[in-house]
C-alpha cells in the first residue's frame, strides 16, 4: 500500500522532470495574480504608498492599532489592524523600521469587516501602523510604537 509520503515523492520527481525537459506551462512559474512586487520591496513608507498609487495617508482617530506595548520576542508580534469606516477597499499592516515597511495587505469588500489580525517580524522597536485605504482615495492611518526586546529579524 502506497503512504501519502510516497505519493507526494513520486509527484515531486515527476514534476521536476517535466520541468527538465520544459513541459511545465509557464504559469507554473508566475507569482500570484494581484500580487505586487514593488510595494513588498518598499524600503520606506513614502515609497509604499507610491507603489500602491495611493495618497500620503493622514492620521484618523476612526482606524486602530492594537499590538502590545513591549513584545519579548520580535519573531510573533500579535498586531490587530481594524475600522469601522464604510468604503475601506484595503487594510495595510506596516512596520516602519524593517527592511521591508509592508509587513501584511488585505483586500477589503462590503461583504468583509475591515479587521485583521495577524502576526508580523520586527527586528527592532519601531512604530507599527495600521493604514485604510478608502474607496474615494484617501488613506488614513492608526500608529502604536511597540517596543522589542529580542529581535525577529535576524537580532
Amino acid at each position: 500500500m502506497q503512504t501519502r509520503r510516497d505519493i507526494l515523492s513520486h509527484s515531486a520527481k515527476v514534476a521536476a522532470l517535466l520541468a527538465a525537459a520544459g513541459m511545465l506551462p509557464a504559469h507554473v512559474f508566475a507569482q500570484a495574480p494581484g500580487y505586487n512586487t514593488a510595494a513588498f520591496d518598499a524600503k520606506t513608507i513614502a515609497d509604499l504608498m507610491k507603489a500602491l498609487g495611493a495618497s500620503a495617508p493622514t492620521e484618523s482617530k476612526d482606524v486602530s492599532v492594537t499590538a502590545p506595548d513591549i513584545a519579548e520576542n520580535g519573531a510573533v508580534v500579535p498586531v490587530v489592524a481594524a475600522t469601522t469606516l464604510p468604503g475601506v477597499k484595503r487594510m495595510l499592516v506596516l512596520v516602519e523600521k524593517n527592511p521591508a515597511v509592508l509587513s501584511a495587505m488585505y483586500d477589503v469588500t462590503d461583504a468583509v469587516e475591515a479587521n485583521f489580525s495577524t502576526r508580523v517580524k520586527m527586528g527592532q522597536s519601531s512604530n507599527v501602523y495600521a493604514v485604510a485605504m478608502m474607496s474615494d482615495g484617501k488613506s488614513l492611518f492608526a500608529q502604536k510604537e511597540v517596543k522589542v526586546t529580542l529581535g525577529g529579524c535576524g537580532g
